[in-house]
């Protein structure tokens, strides 16, 4: 069951930040079923997220907070200056694709290497086999 963080800038709710009420708004949904497939929780700052040494100090009691294997970012802003932090720094490998229209969306920068252009395609196949077996209805 993999793990996903709903980053914000902070780890609690504030109507001053939107991205904490979306990460609340999710996580709930996720309590009653209407996200399935994984364990999701947030809103969580990027350092309790996958530092659970930043977890523990700020007391979040969480199997996601410290050890996320998926990240899922705020907005294209954040999650584009993520991506090519993890793939410039941290040397990940990436694949772009954006979800929410009738079919799959392949994304890639020009700077994209051919590994991540193919593995783009990759995901983008997944996606689009398991929408058409009925794996999964959809996904925004």
């Amino acid at each position: 069951m993999p793990k996903v963080a709903i980053l914000s800038a902070v780890e609690t709710v504030t109507t001053k930040i939107p991205s904490t009420i979306d990460a609340a708004a999710l996580c709930k949904m996720a309590d009653r079923g209407q996200i399935t497939g994984a364990l999701l929780d947030g809103p969580l700052a990027m350092d309790n997220a996958i530092s659970l040494i930043a977890a523990k100090t700020k007391g979040i009691a969480s199997p996601v907070a410290g050890d996320a294997d998926i990240l899922v970012a705020p907005d294209l802003e954040a999650g584009n200056i993520l991506a090519k932090l993890l793939t410039f720094l941290a040397k990940a490998d990436a694949a772009g694709l954006v979800l929410g229209a009738r079919v799959p969306i392949i994304l890639t920068s020009r700077a994209d290497s051919v590994r991540t252009r193919m593995a783009s395609c990759g995901v983008a196949l997944l996606v689009a086999h398991a929408r058409r077996t009925g794996q999964i209805e959809s996904i925004s």
